[in-house]
């Protein structure tokens, strides 16, 4: 069975990939399973300054999934290349995805520039779709002009494959990516959380702090299926499919949607080994369905 996939160049053992802010840099993970099974990981989302997050509480159980209003909270760049980065590298010895957001297209691009250097990263995800930030955020991934515009900019300083990740609260995603991909994107990745709520019926208050939250798990995965499927028709470029991925059907579903490369979110939340049974579980079900080569079945469901 050949589970090898390859991304702008940069080859995988397999597609799984652990998204960001649900693995943070890898290390209590790496406590209970050796995490080069992995293909690669997305850590946690950096900004150029460090940032406490939202206030508490942020984060809520509903029902196949669960609700959070971090708000990326992050140490800072510095500290991430300073601190973290070394780290990785003891417990990891693959490349990882830097997941970089901002406030403004600026933050992107220092970003980028800053992380050109760091030879453990292999590309950068650029987050243009958290609903947790009151600036920034999603509010720049939810037009194509101004998903263009931070595209755009960060790939003239950028030395590393750009892909940008959108956000599904939107009308038109197909439209949005294929902006991206006008503005020099080498890939896309999709989706980020819905948003979404839950009240406190005691209290009759909204039981998250910021009211609105993102939605992640299980319940999303039609959805983010969905997407990835328009999404693929609408560019040429490879694309990270994620979005309530929890089992290898799950991976095997979104490769034929026209996924290269699959994000396990919620689910390492829910179970910490969910990425490692993934992968172990691949072989098994390529071989149920007759699938020899994953790198043969991206979009074969279109057609």
């Amino acid at each position: 069975m050949d589970t090898k996939v390859i991304l702008s160049g940069w080859e995988l053992s397999n597609p799984v990939i652990p998204c960001s802010g649900t693995f943070g840099y890898g290390k209590e993970f790496a406590e209970l399973y050796d995490l080069n099974i992995l293909g690669s990981f997305s850590f946690k989302g950096t900004t150029v300054e460090p940032r406490f997050g939202n206030p508490t509480p942020r984060i809520a159980e509903a029902d196949d999934g669960i609700l959070n209003s971090v708000g990326l909270q992050n140490p800072g760049m510095e500290h991430v290349r300073r601190v973290e980065l070394p780290e990785i590298k003891k417990c990891f010895g693959k490349k990882v995805i830097a997941n970089l957001s901002g406030s403004l297209v600026e933050d992107y691009v220092e970003l980028c520039r800053q992380f050109n250097e760091e030879e453990q990263v292999a590309l950068f995800e650029i987050n243009i779709s958290c609903p947790n930030v009151k600036c920034g955020g999603m509010g720049l991934g939810t037009r194509p002009e101004t998903a263009y515009e931070v595209t755009k900019a960060v790939k003239t300083v950028a030395k590393k494959p750009v892909y940008m990740k959108l956000s599904p609260n939107v009308t038109d995603i197909a439209g949005i990516a294929k902006a991206c991909e006008e503005g020099g994107a080498d890939g896309i990745s999709l989706i980020n959380t819905l948003t979404g709520m839950r009240i406190d019926l005691k209290k009759k208050k909204p039981v998250i702090a910021n009211k609105i939250a993102g939605y992640s798990g299980k319940a999303l995965f039609p959805v983010a299926l969905g997407m990835v499927y328009k999404v693929y028709e609408a560019v040429k470029i490879p694309i990270i499919g994620m979005g309530g991925v929890s089992t290898a059907e799950d991976v095997l579903e979104m490769m034929l949607a026209g996924a290269t490369a699959v994000g396990v979110g919620a689910a390492n939340l829910l179970d910490p080994y969910a990425s490692k049974k993934i992968v172990e579980e691949l072989p098994g079900a390529m071989e149920k369905y007759g699938i020899e080569n994953l790198r043969e079945i991206i979009g074969g469901a279109h057609g």
